[in-house]
């Protein structure tokens, strides 16, 4: 790619968004604009699709609303969007996800990924870093008290 598009792509980029895949729960909060005044709307939904890369990269978010399926699809990186709050992870094994469009109700659930084992670790991790850093701290003022 061209290094002038490339610059001009890396500085639209967005980096407040969450890492999610397809199978997430996730809410986008959408800015709607009525009239001369503008509010945030949230939609909140499954995650089926996450297409292109960059700047162009986009979501397709469906939900059910009144016994209606309904899809999104939303700019990852455009000004539309507010947040994006991810609220549960999906257990999938697809990238695409559109044979939930053909089920119905309790069939078109989608299991949750157990995270406790990557919580124990991260919890784990900064443990070790916490006792290291006392250790390191211990050390420097059993040092500095014997001169």
């Amino acid at each position: 790619m061209n290094p002038i598009v490339q610059s001009v792509e890396q500085r639209q980029l967005r980096n407040d968004i969450p890492a999610f895949q397809a199978g997430d729960t996730v809410r986008v909060h959408v800015r709607i604009k009525e009239g001369d005044k503008e509010r945030v709307q949230a939609f909140e939904g499954v995650v089926i699709a996450r297409k292109h890369s960059g700047v162009r990269e986009t979501i397709t978010v469906r939900k059910t609303s009144f016994g209606v399926g309904v899809e999104r699809i939303f700019p990852l990186h455009g000004s539309v969007i507010d947040h994006i709050d991810l609220v549960r992870k999906g257990r999938v094994r697809r990238a695409k996800l559109y044979y939930l469009r053909k089920l119905r109700g309790k069939a078109a659930r989608i299991r949750e990924k157990d995270v406790r084992l990557e919580r124990a670790a991260a919890a784990a991790a900064a443990e070790a870093a916490s006792a290291a850093a006392n250790a390191a701290e211990s050390a420097a003022t059993e040092g500095s008290s014997e001169e």
